[in-house]
């Protein structure tokens, strides 16, 4: 008899749990039918250029494509135009510039074949106008000043072909700012002139400014020259991560009054400090043999590389989880309030996590913020709210300067 009651008293506790899991994700559905959800920052445009990439399609390898949105509950990416750090010289600039112009058309015509599906957004009213028609809103960011060389004017370009923020580096010093990663160190002890001026005319035009990748030297210098909001549009909490790629709390600190936003980058290293991996180290080590130099190699042999790598990442990689993404919006909520807090998943550019490897699988993250209390107006603000805040004061602070 205690035996039956202990094992029936255990079924009962399982079934409230599966109960009360199943209205968890019923909440988590209903949320991101109400809301805005938006993700600042996806690679996928990598993927476009090198094989043809069809974002209407479903795919097996990647993480984003406008079927598996759907599927997760996602309403906006702002699809990223990522051009890597190179050579800065006026034969080079050229080069990138008309890569950069390739790039932006690339994911125009990708959208204009799904029509049915998604549009262009240029406005925070797009993207609501947008997802009230039942489709999604796609924005475009482009990621490294690098693409501007010393040519301001490309800025209104960029702007006028639908770009709306610009990171203004990448792993590497340019002529804009110093990076977080440069191997060599600081080159301008910050922002350099040439970047103040960046700063100056991208307030005027209206473009949100992102201080991801760039050092707490330039972070500081940027957000003194900005008369608008700034955002992180990938990055993650250095009290919980080491990574230099994340913000400090003091860093934190100067967003809020700055009125930004840092956007929760999920991609694995900048959410959990890895533990050595001596197996996906030796695999990658490799890889890199295999293939050599990167850059020398032809768009097939790129998608060759990136399928392998892909594979490889997947097999060994130790991935942080959900609940370790939710502990980084906790601690800004934390420290510096609900209002300045995203997400910004880097996917298709390393980010990832287990329990939400693709945009397919966004909604556990609605989940655990709600296994922790927060509430729809909360998660409304986390998941769009706050950076389409940030977005309207750029605008509206346009043309002050």
């Amino acid at each position: 008899m205690k035996t039956f009651l202990v094992v029936s008293f255990t079924l009962f506790l399982l079934s409230g749990c599966r109960s009360n899991e199943e209205q968890l994700v019923k909440s988590a559905e209903k949320i991101h039918n109400d809301i805005l959800t938006v993700d600042t920052h996806c690679d996928t445009p990598m993927k476009m250029v090198e094989s043809g990439f069809d974002l209407g399609e479903k795919h097996d390898i990647g993480c984003v494509d406008f079927p598996r949105m759907k599927e997760g509950g996602l309403d906006a990416e702002f699809f990223a135009v990522f051009i890597a750090q190179g050579d800065r010289n006026d034969s080079t600039f050229n080069m990138v510039y008309i890569d950069a112009l390739g790039i932006i058309d690339i994911i125009h015509k990708n959208v204009e074949k799904n029509s049915s599906v998604a549009e262009i957004a240029l406005t925070p009213d797009d993207a609501y106008r947008i997802k009230k028609n039942g489709k999604i809103a796609a924005f475009i960011g482009i990621e490294n000043g690098y693409t501007i060389g010393r040519d301001i004017l490309r800025l209104k370009q960029y702007y006028d072909l639908g770009a709306r923020y610009i990171t203004l580096c990448h792993s590497g010093n340019n002529d804009i700012c110093d990076s977080s990663s440069d191997p060599n160190g600081p080159e301008h002890d910050g922002l350099s002139a040439f970047g103040a001026e960046v700063i100056k005319e991208m307030n005027r035009l209206g473009m949100i400014i992102d201080v991801s990748h760039a050092s707490d030297k330039s972070f500081y210098d940027i957000i003194k020259s900005s008369g608008a909001p700034v955002m992180a549009s990938h990055s993650s909490c250095r009290s919980l991560c080491s990574s230099p790629r994340n913000l400090t709390d003091d860093m934190l600190l100067a967003l809020k009054n700055n009125g930004g936003v840092i956007q929760i980058c999920i991609l694995s290293s900048y959410i959990k400090t890895p533990e050595p991996n001596p197996e996906l180290d030796a695999r990658l080590k490799e890889l890199q043999s295999k293939y050599g130099e990167i850059k020398t190699l032809t768009l097939e042999q790129k998608k060759l590389y990136r399928a392998e790598r892909w594979e490889i990442q997947n097999k060994y990689r130790k991935l942080a989880t959900v609940p370790d993404v939710v502990d980084h919006i906790d601690h800004v909520v934390q420290v510096i309030g609900i209002d300045h807090v995203g997400i910004g998943t880097d996917f298709d550019g390393g980010g990832g996590v287990d329990g939400c490897r693709s945009v397919a699988e966004m909604k556990n993250i609605t989940i655990e913020l709600l296994h922790r209390g927060y509430s729809k107006s909360d998660i409304e603000k986390i998941w769009g709210g706050n950076i389409m805040r940030v977005f309207r004061e750029v605008e509206k602070n346009a043309g002050k300067m």
